[in-house]
């Protein structure tokens, strides 16, 4: 009967990082630059992928999806954190929670899967470089991305469905600036067992596979880099897979988080801060600034702008 008499909870507070007026006003100004940024580079670089026919292969349309993602990662959470700084009652609606877990865990799943079809394409690009049309056609690539989107799309569906089955009536203050699923299971006064099962049963093995393809992948690169005789040769692979092993090494070192205990709080915020707000920023920049190909694009790019403006302006 106690249970019966308790109020469900349809509505939550985020408390997120402080209450300290400065702090708050330095963090607002800290986290509108980088989501500015993160938006503007992550924007760039599809824009310029999408334009440039030269980027039209396999490798950099899988980039140009991935920063999508992370595009998609940044709007579901930056924005209302950033209001949240200045808003009187931080308030967040049950179905504005389930629909920020829903973005969040299709951007992430979607980069788990291109993240590894990346690392197979670099592994055929240099194990197999005569066959790399054949064993990676844009067709392929196409599929798989589509493939990624469909079932990242119902990885978090399924999540999406299990939370709702949740009853949440102990507290209505999530401890963090979003909602993120083991926040919202810590509140929960429904049994959250199958909820930490489907955890296990679809997100373990996801990761495990994707993983997976990423190690075998630079396994068999590192086996055939070092029996190039070329130090040029050697070099030149290395640094084609350097970006991409940075960017996977910092993902999956966050993604760690989902195999400690799920009662652990303590370092829920640090480490999604990393996932959701640092890792965009960074991507751009270590594909952009790493990538010879990428940078002298843009550099066209911003050197065609210039003429145009210098242009228009002698015509005023």
């Amino acid at each position: 009967m106690a249970k019966e008499n308790h109020s469900l909870t349809t509505e939550f507070i985020l408390i997120g990082f402080t209450d300290h007026q400065l702090l708050k006003t330095i963090l607002f100004v800290v986290f509108l630059t980088i989501y500015l940024i993160t938006m503007v580079g992550n924007l760039g670089l599809v824009a310029l992928i999408y334009m440039e026919h030269r980027l039209h292969r396999p490798m950099y349309i899988f980039l140009g999806n991935l920063a999508l993602m992370d595009s998609c990662c940044s709007c579901a959470i930056t924005p209302k954190m950033l209001e949240n700084f200045f808003s009187k009652d931080r308030m967040i609606s049950l179905k504005e929670c389930m629909a920020q877990f829903y973005f969040l865990c299709l951007a992430e799943t979607t980069d788990c899967f291109l993240l590894a079809a990346m690392a197979y394409d670099r592994y055929v690009a240099i194990c197999s470089p005569l066959q790399y049309h054949t064993m990676m056609s844009k067709r392929l690539c196409i599929q798989v991305t589509i493939g990624a989107y469909i079932a990242s799309n119902l990885h978090s569906m399924i999540h999406i469905g299990f939370l709702l089955r949740l009853n949440f009536c102990r507290s209505n203050q999530i401890d963090h600036f979003f909602c993120d699923i083991l926040p919202l299971y810590r509140l929960s006064c429904t049994d959250p067992y199958i909820n930490e099962l489907m955890i296990y049963i679809f997100s373990m093995p996801i990761q495990i596979f994707t993983i997976a393809t990423v190690l075998i992948s630079y396994i068999c690169i590192l086996f055939t880099v070092f029996k190039m005789k070329s130090k040029e040769g050697r070099g030149k692979a290395f640094s084609t897979c350097a970006s991409h092993f940075l960017s996977v090494s910092i993902f999956y070192i966050c993604l760690l988080m989902y195999i400690r205990p799920f009662e652990d709080g303590d370092k829920d915020i640090p480490v999604a801060i990393f996932y959701t707000i640092v890792i965009p920023l960074l991507n751009p920049f270590i594909y952009s600034l790493r990538n010879k190909e990428v940078t002298h694009l843009l550099k066209k790019v911003m050197r065609e702008y210039n003429i145009l403006k210098q242009t228009s302006s002698l015509e005023n």
